[in-house]
Formats: structure tokens, sequence, C-alpha cells
């Protein structure tokens, strides 16, 4: 099998495993289970302290001490493992601790995938930007799939989204134990200082301005990346409330609308190659946050019958609003960083994006739901929610068009060649 190929199974599996229940857990705690927008909440809010606390301190790891693909196998079969558990918890207090202990494991193989694959590309001669999106694409083919298996099981209120998932994760995890050896470089001196013996150098970047700046908009904007994702199946599920709505397709296949989502990042993907040359960080950043503006806004007012339009839209956009910061995000990162700490600094990026910034937005949005928006007789408002997050990522948008330092000329990203 080639490199390329076993890279893409890699990458199909890597977010198949998140896919089965990431999108539907709203759905399976706030509408299966019956628990408030606060419990959810603070469910969710796991996958956001376990990006704060561990990619971090893995990347380090697979820089320093071991071989990231064993590391990432080990973390894939645990995440799996823990799993299997979770269809028979029944409080949601104790659903916390469980999800809690499986984000732990999964939430550093996303920046480790993808210090794998550049190490992997980059030790076979392959020009990282130009294989590597295509790669990734699978990733995202693998996600769609999974959230198509978890609906048309009949899976997306039950538990069986989690062992959908969790026979993925140890599959992964065996698969991953023999791909191509991504050795650490442990190239430091015993003589060092505790600061870099401990792999921390990588926190120095904050002290240069842009990057700096990068990382503090990066977890304003992650403060939104999961709203949809936390929210959006329960939304069109709950048309079902709405006897004019209650057997159309979006209520029925929720899931399903949901992917299309990520049908559109595999457009977005492949374009973002020849946006960064040709445009460069800053207004690629400013089209992603552009793009989340729409999608929550378009979300606030679609319906199942004359405002389909907008739901689909809001999806399709949601391609550009992704994968224009995360991806471009990654390859800015690898472009502007010492190889030396590349897997600490893309897990500086997934601890500021996926960490700081998700867990206020999971916590800040699932009190502000719970507390004003929703109603009297039960219902939620989801109108009045969306227009806010809406109104949220436009000031985060202007914010950054005035204080981020234009560049110059466009990311070179052919600095990924090595």
């Amino acid at each position: 099998m080639s490199i390329k190929l076993r890279l893409t199974a890699m990458s199909f599996l890597q977010f198949f495993v998140w896919g089965a229940w990431l999108i539907t857990i709203g759905t399976y705690c706030i509408n299966g289970k019956g628990w408030s927008f606060p419990e959810f909440g603070a469910i969710f809010s796991t996958l956001a302290l376990s990006s704060i606390i561990m990619p971090a301190v893995t990347g380090i790891i697979a820089d320093r001490y071991l071989n990231a693909e064993r590391l990432y196998g080990a973390l894939q079969i645990m995440y799996g493992i823990i799993l299997f558990f979770v269809p028979g918890v029944d409080d949601p207090a104790m659903l916390y601790y469980y999800i809690l202990a499986a984000m732990l494991c999964y939430m550093p193989t996303i920046s480790l995938s993808n210090s794998i694959a550049y190490t992997i590309l980059n030790k076979h001669n392959y020009d990282v930007v130009t294989v590597f999106p295509p790669i990734r694409v699978w990733g995202t083919i693998g996600f769609i799939v999974a959230m198509w298996v978890t609906n048309l099981t009949g899976s997306k209120d039950n538990g069986n989204q989690f062992y959908i998932a969790g026979i993925g994760a140890v599959l992964l995890g065996v698969y991953s134990f023999f791909l191509p050896a991504c050795p650490s470089q442990n190239t430091i001196s015993k003589t060092a200082g505790i600061f870099e013996q401990l792999g921390l150098h990588a926190f120095k970047l904050f002290l240069k301005y842009q990057t700096a700046l990068f990382f503090m908009f990066s977890m304003l904007l992650g403060a939104a990346l999961q709203l949809t994702n936390m929210y959006g199946d329960a939304y069109l599920d709950s048309f079902k409330e709405i006897p004019q709505y209650e057997d159309s397709f979006v209520v029925k296949y929720s899931t399903i609308i949901m992917s299309i989502s990520q049908i559109s990042e595999t457009v977005f993907i492949l374009t973002i190659p020849a946006f960064l040359k040709r445009f460069g960080i800053k207004k690629v950043m400013l089209l992603s946050m552009l793009a989340w503006v729409l999608r929550f806004g378009l979300f606030s007012f679609g319906d199942p019958e004359g405002g389909l339009w907008m739901i689909i839209l809001s999806c399709v956009v949601y391609g550009m609003a992704f994968d224009f910061f995360n991806i471009s995000g990654s390859l800015f990162i690898e472009t502007s960083t010492d190889s030396k700490i590349r897997s600490s600094a893309q897990g500086l990026f997934m601890m500021m994006t996926n960490g700081f910034g998700a867990y206020f937005g999971t916590v800040a949005s699932s009190w502000a739901i719970g507390k004003f928006y929703v109603l009297p007789n039960g219902n939620t408002d989801w109108q009045g929610a969306w227009l806010a997050f809406a109104i949220y990522a436009l000031v985060i948008t202007v914010l950054f068009a005035i204080l981020f330092r234009d560049e110059k000329k466009p990311v070179d990203v052919s600095n990924l060649r090595h």
C-alpha cells in the first residue's frame, strides 16, 4: 500500500470515530435523555477541557520521548474502549466523567495525526502543501460516512452511536502501529534549562506579536467552532415539535442534512493552497470569520419548508468557515515554527481553539440558551440563539480586521517542502 493511501486510511478513520457521535450527542442528551442545556453543556465542555490539557503535553512527548504513531495508536485504543461503556450511563454527572476520559484520549490525536502525516510525507519527499489537503479530505469523508451510519441505523438519539465510534477507534489504534516510524527529535542537550528540557520552549511563540495575536483570535473564534456541532442536530430535530414540520425530511434525517456541512468541507479544503498563496493568512481568516456570521445567521431564519434553502446554504457555508480556519491555521503554524517544536506548536494551536476557546463557547452558550432562550412552555427560541451567535462572530471579524497586522505578502506555503 502506498504512503498516501495509508495516510488516507488514517485520516478517514480519525474523523469517522468522532463523527459517529459528535453531531448527535446533543440530540442524545437534550432530546433523547431530556437533560437540560447546562447539563449538556458541561458534558460537551469536556472536549475543550481535554484540548487544554492534552494536545500540548502529547505534542511534547512526541517531539521528545516517544514515536508519534505509537502514542497515537495507544490513545485511540483507550478512547475506543471508554466509549463502549458510555451507553450504560444514565446520569449526566457520571457521563461527564466518561466523556472527559474519552476526550483526554481523543483530542490530542487530531494534532498528532497532522504531525504524523507531515513527518511521513516530508520523509518521503512529498510536497506537503499539495499532497496533504487531498489526504485530509478523506477525514471529512470519514466524518460524513459516520454521520450517515448513525442516522440511517436509527442511532442519533441512543447509545449505539458510541459503539460505532468505539469499534472504529480500536481498529484505527491497531492500524497506526503499522504506519512508518515517526521518531522523536530528542535533540535537546542534557545541559539545557528546565524550560527547554520539558519542551515548554514552544510557549515562546506567544512572545511574537503576530503569532500571539493569531493565537488570541484563534481562541475567540474557537468559541464559535463547536456551536453548530453542539446544537445543530438538536435544533433541526426540534422542528418535530411544530405539527406542520413533524414529518418533514429535515426532522427525519436531520443528521444527514447536517452532513452537508462536511460535504462542503471536501470542496473548500482543496481550495486552501490557492487561497493561502494568493491572499495570505489574514484575508483567508477574514473569509472564515465572515462565513461563520452567515452560518449562524442563516440557521436563525431557516425552517424545513420555505426556509429550507437557508438551512442548506448555512451547511454549504460551513465548509469555508471551518476549513479556512482550522486547516489554514495548522498550515500557518507548520510554516512559521521550527521543526523541533512543530508537534508542540500544533498542540498549542489545538489548545487555544478547541481548548480555551471551545470551553468558553460551550459554557457561555449553554448558560445563555438556558437563561434567555428557553421559553416558558419548555421549547427553545433557536432563532434568537443563532442570531446572538452571528452577532458575536461579526464582532470578532471586525476586531480581527482592525487589529491583526496585514501581511506584506501571502503566506509562503512553499516552506512546507522539506
